[in-house]
């Protein structure tokens, strides 16, 4: 057999991306907007817009943001190409009421976050949902039991607060640069910085499946 299309493999990528864990992550990421008075959400890093579409189904509009060039996803008014440590705040529509950041913030040098949520914050778009992979102590148990099936699934967190995060190439923005829960990336940490660079927490979630942290914040600006 010849080798398969593009088109072809992408229900395989799809599938093989979006598990069961990944999409209770993703629906997150929607529900954190429910009694927020927002109506246009720019969302940074779309991948394969599962979040794009459930926005767009759930009334919002969507704007999306990503280093790479791609096509508006399904519900997305316009996509814009940039790299998010160089957005300014000209770049990202004036009408957007929240910027939707999740598993992005880790791709970038700790060093480089401060400028990029400076930066946001400067748009004066009034809220930010941020997320990012969260590895400090902590235990998960899931256990689901019927007469014909059973499954389980657990995991158990502990130490990274002791353990320095291992080192990536700088210049690969695939590979993750820091995580909260390892030595010197905490809550408290990560909060601060966020106060510090123009954005005040005022929700704090965790996903187990995905282990990330949430934090929906206000523009103090």
């Amino acid at each position: 057999m010849g080798e398969q299309s593009e088109e072809a493999k992408l229900p395989e990528g799809w599938h093989n991306y979006y598990t069961e864990k990944r999409i209770t992550h993703q629906w997150l990421q929607v529900h954190l907007m429910r009694g927020l008075p927002v109506r246009h959400v720019v969302e940074v890093g779309p991948h394969l817009g599962v979040v794009s579409a459930l926005l767009a189904t759930a009334g919002y509009r969507v704007t999306t943001v990503d280093i790479e060039a791609r096509g508006a996803g399904i519900g997305v008014e316009r996509h814009i190409t940039a790299d998010i440590r160089q957005v300014g705040a000209g770049d990202l529509p004036q009408d957007a009421d929240a910027i939707l950041c999740c598993e992005t913030l880790e791709h970038i040098p700790w060093a480089d976050t401060g400028a990029v949520l400076k930066n946001l914050a400067a748009t004066r778009i009034p809220w930010l949902v941020l997320s990012v992979p969260y590895e400090g102590t902590q235990i998960g148990l899931h256990f689901y039991w019927n007469r014909y099936t059973a499954r389980r699934r657990s995991f158990f967190r502990k130490l990274r607060g002791l353990k320095p995060f291992p080192a990536t190439d700088a210049n690969d923005w695939h590979t993750h640069k820091w995580e909260i829960g390892y030595k010197g990336y905490s809550v408290e940490m990560l909060e601060a910085h966020l106060r510090a660079h123009g954005w005040q927490p005022e929700r704090r979630e965790f996903t187990d499946g995905c282990r990330s942290i949430f934090l929906v914040c206000r523009n103090k600006g």
